[in-house]
């Protein structure tokens, strides 16, 4: 009886073990099996937030971001000596606690010259910008980056 009762004891914490390793591999495994490059739901303003497609929710979102942000900068009034008609990328992170930063503005250096105040423009757009959720991945908001092209067309 001894024996079965040692054997017993010694089978409970053999199979705790083995199944306690077992499921840490299966751990890892969904670990390394993570897409980092994209994410479950994009992020969205309360208007694009009803929208269950995917596709469509993203498209949403990319469209009234553009529209915001040239309304903000529509409001300035620009003077140029040159005339342009250049296209800007402009780099923004949406942070998972719902916070939008600048991160770079890709323009040339002529852009810059004739428009000084150019970066101030946008960061106060972005700042203006109505509340936007966060993406969602696995369920848990997440940061993400995004780039913007802008079309910047003036006549002297």
């Amino acid at each position: 009886m001894r024996y079965f009762l040692l054997l017993y004891i010694v089978f409970c914490f053999v199979s705790c073990d083995y199944l306690s390793s077992q499921k840490y591999k299966n751990d890892e495994q969904i670990m390394t099996e993570l897409d980092y490059t994209t994410v479950d739901v994009s992020p969205s303003f309360k208007v694009c937030d009803s929208i269950i497609d995917k596709e469509r929710k993203t498209s949403c979102f990319g469209s009234n971001m553009r529209r915001e942000i040239f309304s903000s900068l529509s409001k300035h009034s620009i003077t140029v000596k040159n005339s342009i008609d250049e296209t800007i990328i402009v780099s923004i992170v949406i942070q998972s606690n719902r916070k939008v930063k600048l991160s770079a503005i890709k323009a040339s250096d002529s852009l810059f010259r004739e428009i000084p105040n150019l970066q101030k423009m946008i960061e106060k757009s972005i700042e203006d910008l109505p509340e936007i959720y966060p993406a969602i991945k696995r369920g848990i908001p997440v940061t993400t980056a995004y780039t913007i092209p802008i079309k910047i067309k003036l006549e002297n």
